[in-house]
């Protein structure tokens, strides 16, 4: 079985190097999030979860120009960007955590439309998130995803998809082998909540590209670019103009 540390693995190292920078961290308690509303006034109705990739800080969000290009379209959304880092990921406590310390606060606010946006390592958080929090998410936007370590990937290639893989699967595997197993056995309407956005030279396309088959063509996007944020914010803005969220 493989172990905490798996998430690291092999091409996952070279792949996070680009757009990312070396920021070792301890995992405190409770997770710190960034809060920012639309409206100072009100709570808005929809509630953006933003996770960043493994070696990001969560301003970058912000730096980046995600948020503010978020609220000067009009959306009338809410933002919440969790500081999920490797931490997290090496004490076993990354889902644990998200759930805790930022969908259960998020629910006691009253927020009942929750979406999920991560880059890179935040996209398999968001995608692990929605597999155990299914009815609390309403839909995952994951750009540039980390969805498994290359040897994982070439097992789901090599079974001819995640659906047959999942068949095949043993059950009590790893974080990452149970999410293979899962994606291969959902439902059409869970595959209707996620949305996967990737530059078509980023170091982790090929298990990325076994995600999009899984999806809807209009659920798909991919534009030129690799594992950094001059693709990402590209990728952002294409999805605003198509997000299936509120105006103000």
């Amino acid at each position: 079985m493989l172990g905490r540390r798996a998430w690291l693995i092999g091409s996952w190292i070279a792949a996070v190097a680009g757009g990312c920078a070396w920021l070792p961290r301890q995992a405190v308690v409770p997770m710190p999030v960034i809060r920012l509303r639309a409206d100072p006034q009100r709570r808005a109705d929809v509630l953006v979860v933003m996770l960043p990739g493994a070696y990001s800080l969560p301003r970058e969000f912000i730096h980046q120009g995600f948020v503010s290009r978020l609220h000067a379209q009009g959306f009338a959304v809410d933002v919440a960007i969790a500081d999920a880092h490797l931490g997290y990921v090496e004490n076993g406590t990354l889902l644990e955590r998200l759930h805790d310390d930022v969908l259960l606060p998020a629910q006691r606010e009253g927020y009942r439309r929750i979406w999920l946006v991560g880059i890179s390592l935040g996209g398999f958080a968001s995608l692990g998130l929605l597999m155990r929090q299914t009815a609390s998410i309403e839909g995952v936007l994951a750009i540039a995803p980390y969805v498994g370590p290359p040897e994982l990937l070439r097992q789901v290639a090599t079974a001819g998809g995640a659906q047959a893989y999942s068949a095949q699967a043993q059950a009590g595997g790893d974080m990452q082998s149970e999410l293979w197993v899962w994606l291969g056995r959902m439902t059409p309407q869970l595959r209707s909540r996620i949305h996967v956005y990737t530059g078509s030279q980023d170091r982790l396309i090929a298990g990325q590209r076994l995600l999009e088959s899984l999806l809807d063509a209009e659920h798909v996007l991919e534009v030129q670019g690799d594992h950094d944020w001059p693709a990402w914010n590209v990728l952002w803005s294409s999805w605003l103009a198509r997000a299936p969220w509120p105006r103000a």
